[in-house]
């Protein structure tokens, strides 16, 4: 499998990762099962989301024991800066690590920055500077919020829909990704 260095982050896996929405939608058992068998067969990236129900829980139990063998991300859709600490901790405990790969502001409908007022971007700070969290990045599905969200300089990655049908605005983001050393997540 072809390895891939997600922009400045350091991360270096295979380019197929595993999206981790749909083990919510099996069992626990099965779950666990599924991300083994990932594992064996080579995958070493695992995102999940704090949204995706019992997605990260399962992680945790698949993963126990062999954490330093992945890496993680896993995201947020907090609005304020509690609701971002709450779930940073109920995302940790679940996978049952103490620190996160990659953190990322979920469904981004804006691009938090430091001394915006909302706080957001400080949260991403502390946890870093705690060793919560080693990578900040953000998903997008919106043009507009992803291209301000690479050209800030702030975010690591970009994770951002696309297929064989993406446009040519679309495959322009992973140009300017690559330009500003900034790791692309496919996602769907």
């Amino acid at each position: 499998m072809k390895m891939i260095t997600l922009g400045s982050t350091g991360i270096t896996v295979p380019q197929n990762a595993f999206g981790a929405l749909p083990i919510q939608r099996v069992t626990m058992d099965t779950a666990v099962q599924l991300l083994k068998n990932a594992f064996k067969g080579g995958m070493r990236f695992f995102d999940t989301a704090r949204a995706y129900s019992d997605s990260e829980e399962k992680l945790g139990h698949a993963f126990e024991g062999i954490r330093d063998q992945i890496y993680i991300a896993t995201k947020t859709q907090a609005r304020t800066p509690e609701a971002f600490r709450e779930q940073l901790d109920t995302s940790l405990r679940l996978l049952k690590t103490d620190y996160l790969d990659l953190y990322q502001f979920h469904c981004a409908d804006t691009c938090w920055r430091p001394g915006d007022g909302s706080g957001m971007y400080e949260c991403m700070l502390e946890a870093k500077e705690a060793g919560k969290i080693r990578h900040i990045g953000v998903t997008a599905h919106k043009l507009g919020v992803a291209r301000e969200c690479i050209e800030s300089g702030l975010y690591e990655t970009l994770q951002f829909p696309f297929s064989y049908l993406s446009s040519e605005k679309e495959l322009e983001l992973v140009a300017l990704c690559k330009e500003h050393n900034m790791g692309f997540i496919a996602m769907k």
